[in-house]
């Protein structure tokens, strides 16, 4: 199984679009997937569910359990001043430890309005997952001025996006 995380909880986001495409383009290679988003965290989950209340919030272990369910997650990122943004560490952070991150594999999908494409995230996040016990494949992709590239239908207008993805998504199937 592959869970295909939208890195945000912003209700709407590109990340979670691209996640669909990923999902859809994982179906068509004949991967089992699910997609968690961020976005279904409770809005007090930094309070209810970490540290002292660990494993306590039934919703916050719902979202938990779909990772850990898993062998292969694929992280869509969006970068957030520089780095990913700070509800994905959160969610990390209240994830067990080192039971949810070790013998687990990992690839990464940036996203941003400039030309950066998310690296500054994807770096930042490898750092973290690694650190954690998590393989993370090497080919991450880099989607740059997503607002340009991702269109309504859930689809990607560049060619070169696409065939990223699909490039990175058999390398994650072989990993």
């Amino acid at each position: 199984m592959i869970t295909i995380l939208s890195g945000t909880n912003r209700p709407g986001s590109r990340a979670r679009r691209v996640a669909d495409y990923y999902a859809t383009m994982l179906a068509e290679l004949g991967a089992e997937c699910q997609v968690l988003d961020l976005a279904e965290l409770p809005a007090d989950f930094t309070t209810t569910a970490l540290y002292a209340n660990a494993g306590t919030h039934p919703e916050f272990n719902r979202l938990a359990g779909l990772l850990a369910a898993s062998t292969h997650w694929v992280i869509i990122t969006p970068e957030y001043n520089g780095s990913f943004p700070g509800v994905l560490k959160a969610f990390i952070d209240g994830l067990p430890y080192p039971g949810a991150f070790q013998g687990k594999k990992a690839t990464l999908v940036g996203l941003s309005s400039g030309g950066q494409g998310g690296l500054l995230a994807m770096t930042h996040l490898t750092d973290v997952l690694m650190y954690l016990g998590t393989a993370v494949l090497p080919q991450r992709v880099r989607l740059p001025f997503i607002s340009q590239d991702l269109d309504a239908e859930l689809g990607l207008r560049q060619e070169l996006s696409r065939q990223l993805l699909r490039e990175q998504a058999e390398a994650l199937l072989a990993f």
